[in-house]
């Protein structure tokens, strides 16, 4: 089954199915509001057209991945800027994240016309590409609509970058992603900078650590700005729009 589906003039884009397991998607019961995937049924996407003697509209889906740890004991640490992502999209697109499937917890909904699937692994950082991969695979997500976003050490803290491929950079959670998916790095992703560890600082501790006062600061512009980011990618691509993104974004901390 694919998330792909033609659609119908008038109406804004939705689902109108639950997901649907596959004999490689994991499910298993959880405690409300989360709700278990039930029989297979046909995923539509209608849409509204200007013209409906133009035709059919078909929309490519978008899975966007945020990385991070499962539960408390991790939540607003630097590692799980990718978990507050795309916690931050589902808030602003109104989706609701409540199903569970491939060791993942979802939320299918819509970012304008466009259908997406807000994903965050439950599997822990490490073994991030055991959700993400079969999740890609069995709702046939072509690789160049695989949006991945996790924390970069490389980056300033609070500064954000779009990339259409790359490689993992020794982040462990994306490394393991390229592997599930048989080397192949053409699928863009979205990085958040948390800034390097100070001195000496020992880096899974650094990792494991929340932000400062004045880091949170920055880190919740960030996540507002790659809300509209997002937002920008799935409804218009990779368009001139990104690159200026890259390059505020890139110099926002410059003071002349």
């Amino acid at each position: 089954m694919s998330l792909l589906a033609t659609a119908t003039p008038t109406i804004s884009a939705h689902f109108s199915a639950p997901l649907v397991p596959s004999s490689h998607a994991h499910r298993r019961s959880v405690a409300a509001p989360l709700r278990r995937i039930r029989r297979p049924r046909l995923v539509t996407v209608v849409a509204s057209v200007p013209d409906p003697a133009a035709g059919p509209v078909e929309y490519t889906p978008w899975l966007i991945a945020g990385l991070g740890n499962p539960g408390n004991k991790y939540y607003g640490t630097r590692h799980n800027v990718g978990f507050e992502m795309v916690d931050r999209i589902a808030r602003e697109e109104g989706i609701t994240m409540n199903t569970i499937q491939s060791k993942s917890l979802l939320g299918v909904g819509s970012i304008g016309e466009v259908p997406v699937l807000l994903v965050k692994p439950q599997s822990y950082m490490n073994y991030s590409g055991e959700a993400i991969g079969p999740l890609a695979a069995y709702y046939q997500v072509p690789l160049r609509h695989v949006l991945l976003v996790y924390d970069d050490m490389s980056l300033p803290n609070g500064v954000l970058r779009i990339q259409r491929k790359g490689g993992h950079g020794r982040h462990n959670g994306l490394q393991n992603v390229i592997e599930q998916l048989d080397g192949r790095r053409e699928f863009p992703r979205l990085s958040i900078g948390i800034g390097n560890p100070p001195g000496k600082m020992d880096t899974r501790a650094f990792l494991l650590q929340k932000f400062s006062s004045e880091e949170r600061v920055q880190i919740d512009t960030a996540l507002e700005q790659g809300v509209d980011a997002v937002r920008t990618l799935v409804l218009k691509g990779f368009s001139g729009s990104i690159e200026r993104f890259n390059l505020v974004q890139k110099y926002k901390f410059h003071r002349v």
